[in-house]
């Protein structure tokens, strides 16, 4: 039952609550694959990853530093390896190559797990990193930064040192030094350069292949921090999302803003584009994942899952399925199983609250009311 709901799905989302969801954009539906007795704040899930290039398993970082194998064939969890420890920090990235798996963690503790060796090899990226993203065209390559921690790119055959490291920037008009924030990155594919966001709301490309460290170009989208980063079809534009829910489309030949994406409304923590279509998935604060049409900017489907949501990944399969429903129609989808969250069941809704609070306030206006009338009585029969 299980591996025929996990087969049909085309995007997976990990969630605050440990759940790892599964949508089918085809059936319209969304499961839950956990066991919802487990289901702890330890087991937030913070990272996932393609474990092979056929798609037939899911990488899945929790929080407690260990890395679980999910099945897409069979629809259950089949494995699961320690890879850190709550000290740590969050998993902020996991890549796999023909033989390795790379773990990287918020304390800059980056680790390549290979076949065959008791022991992972350990690179110590610098603190305070917010991503590390593997290059899909070299698989060996990946680049990690944060805050107060620059642009890096690493080659996991030879990890000693990094192989290129990106620059500050020139102080700023005042002569005050620009503080350092990397909060996502991409790989532009068939070129050296990578492309990143700060918490500063700038985009920046750099190009590796020159002898210049500083970003070969620059943009800025709005006025607040930028969460999340992927590049769209094309490879000359990207999207970024911010804390406040605004998701843009930049241009990266002249730095220029071309749109942006409407609908959300928390803030966004991952954005991730489809590898053929026209499509870019988001999800976060709000508890919807999203899917945009990036041609025409409308909202292709949306899918409330009931948790905060850290993480996305599409799937480049069923691509004929995926292609019928931004043409056939934009629905949304629903969620098939129910999921325990008994603080979300007790909070009242907006509505209501409001609803009593003109209820108290016709009351309160009624006696008070009634008290002047009685003093107008008193008065006149004195």
């Amino acid at each position: 039952m299980m591996a025929e709901k996990s087969r049909v799905c085309s995007a997976w989302v990990g969630s605050e609550t440990g759940i790892l969801k599964g949508v089918s954009f085809s059936k319209k539906k969304a499961f839950n694959f956990c066991e919802m007795s487990s289901v702890s704040r330890e087991q937030e899930i913070c990272a996932l990853a393609w474990g092979d290039p056929h798609e037939s398993e899911v990488l899945v970082g929790c929080v407690n530093g260990t890395v679980k194998t999910f099945s897409t064939e069979k629809g259950v969890f089949t494995e699961s390896r320690v890879c850190g420890d709550f000290t740590e920090g969050r998993f902020t990235g996991l890549a796999v190559t023909d033989r390795s798996l790379v773990t990287c963690v918020e304390s800059g503790l980056m680790k390549i797990w290979t076949e065959g060796r008791s022991e992972a090899v350990e690179v110590n990226v610098g603190g305070g990193v917010c991503r590390m993203r593997q290059d899909p065209s070299q698989l060996h390559r990946v680049a990690t930064g944060g805050k107060e921690n620059p642009l890096k790119v690493w080659d996991l055959e030879r990890p000693d040192t990094a192989i290129f490291t990106a620059k500050n920037v020139a102080n700023d008009w005042l002569d005050l030094r620009v503080p350092v924030w990397v909060r996502d990155m991409a790989f532009i594919p068939n070129t050296e350069k990578i492309v990143t966001c700060t918490g500063h709301h700038q985009v920046r490309v750099y190009d590796p292949a020159t002898p210049q460290r500083r970003p070969v170009l620059e943009a800025v989208f709005g006025e607040v921090p930028l969460t999340a980063l992927t590049l769209l079809n094309g490879h000359d534009r990207v999207a970024v999302g911010n804390t406040h829910g605004h998701i843009g489309i930049l241009d990266l030949r002249k730095g220029l803003v071309r749109g942006c994406l409407k609908g959300v409304s928390g803030s966004v923590r991952a954005l991730q584009c489809h590898s053929s279509s026209p499509l870019i998935a988001s999800c976060g604060l709000d508890r919807f994942l999203r899917i945009h049409n990036t041609e025409d900017r409308s909202t292709v489907h949306k899918v409330y899952l009931k948790s905060r949501l850290n993480c996305v990944l599409l799937s480049s399969r069923d691509l004929e399925l995926i292609g019928s429903d931004v043409a056939s129609g934009r629905e949304e989808v629903k969620e098939e199983d129910e999921e325990r969250d008994e603080v979300w069941d007790s909070m009242e809704m907006v509505g209501e609250r409001g609803e009593k609070r003109e209820a108290e306030e016709e009351q309160e206006s009624r006696e008070l009311l009634e008290k002047e009338q009685k003093k107008k009585r008193k008065k006149s029969k004195k």
